[in-house]
């Protein structure tokens, strides 16, 4: 098993809202860096081209606790599975108290990276295999990958949607919340390739998912979890990309959001927009003590919202009973 990679961080104001609960995106972008320098290090202990390990997939991403302005988050990083040609990393995120010494698990993500050539970017270096401690260990891991594979190749067959814009919407419906967030990308936000981090894309994201949220609740809001974030192409440097959120549901306590991420190649325009990743954020409301509050209902207009409303249904009712089945088993 590869050894452990670890990063800690105390939390600053710039890293939190404005009653103190720290941003899921800030969270979500160590999980990233953890992951990315786990994933570089393990692809480059073979003879061979230089390498530097892509984000392609986070897998969903509960948020158990919410952590605030001076604790400390400690990200540790494990790789669980390679395949050929891609790398499985597994976060624990905790926070601590620094005054008290109390240890909180506020995370837990599987992250999927891909190997490129620092000499050719489009040239995915074989995978060096890690040692399981068992073949059922392995075989789960197997497993792990082929469903991940699936799913990215469902998620990129419905890709081609676009949020539109409408004026004047009535309060609760998904037009009144929906938001968009445009930002070029510049060197800082760049890897050694001169493509973006996932790390920056998904705190982009978290942001716009949390501006869509506060607009429908005019409340505190908090990252609850986030499903399967597909990273579909690569984003280059320069280009401005757009980041979009609606509603797709409600429930009594909490909200999800769709977020897409879409990039367009400022100079070379002929290129044309395309759809680069492609996620959905959940969300709670909170009171001034940090107590859930209830969600006002989404209003839904037309038969895609409908079916959008329905679509969201079903995963969060398939995850409440994953949630019940887990505690089941410890």
């Amino acid at each position: 098993m590869a050894s452990l990679y670890e990063l800690s961080r105390i939390m600053r104001p710039d890293d939190a809202n404005i009653v103190g609960n720290v941003h899921g995106g800030t969270i979500l972008k160590m999980i990233e860096e953890a992951g990315c320098i786990i994933g570089t290090r393990h692809c480059n202990t073979q003879n061979g081209d230089h390498c530097l390990a892509a984000l392609a997939r986070v897998e969903r991403t509960d948020f158990l606790y919410p952590m605030f302005i001076g604790e400390v988050a400690h990200v540790s990083a494990e790789i669980t599975y390679t395949s050929k040609h891609s790398v499985e990393v597994q976060i624990n995120v905790l926070s601590e108290n620094i005054v008290t010494g109390t240890k909180k698990l506020t995370n837990k993500a599987t992250l999927w990276y891909v190997p490129l050539s620092l000499q050719n970017v489009t040239k995915i270096i074989e995978v060096p295999p890690i040692e399981y401690s068992s073949s059922e260990q392995e075989e789960a891991g197997k497993k792990r990958y082929e469903a991940q594979k699936l799913e990215r190749l469902e998620t990129k067959e419905r890709n081609g949607e676009i949020i539109m814009s409408v004026s004047l919407p009535e309060p609760y419906t998904v037009a009144f919340s929906q938001s968009s967030l445009i930002h070029l990308v510049g060197p800082s936000d760049c890897t050694l390739h001169g493509f973006v981090h996932g790390g920056v894309t998904m705190k982009l994201m978290d942001e716009v998912a949390g501006i869509v949220a506060v607009r429908h609740c005019k409340t505190n809001i908090v990252t609850a979890s986030v499903d399967a974030i597909n990273f579909h192409r690569k984003i280059k440097k320069g280009c401005v990309i757009t980041v979009s959120g609606r509603m797709t549901f409600t429930s009594n306590k909490s909200m999800e959001i769709e977020v897409f991420v879409d990039a367009d190649y400022l100079v070379e325009a002929e290129k044309g927009k395309y759809r680069a990743v492609t996620a959905f954020f959940t969300y709670i409301s909170l009171d001034k003590d940090n107590k859930p509050l209830p969600v006002p209902p989404l209003k839904l207009e037309g038969e895609e919202e409908q079916k959008r409303f329905e679509e969201g249904k079903a995963r969060y009712l398939q995850n409440k009973a994953k949630r019940l089945a887990d505690k089941e088993c410890k």
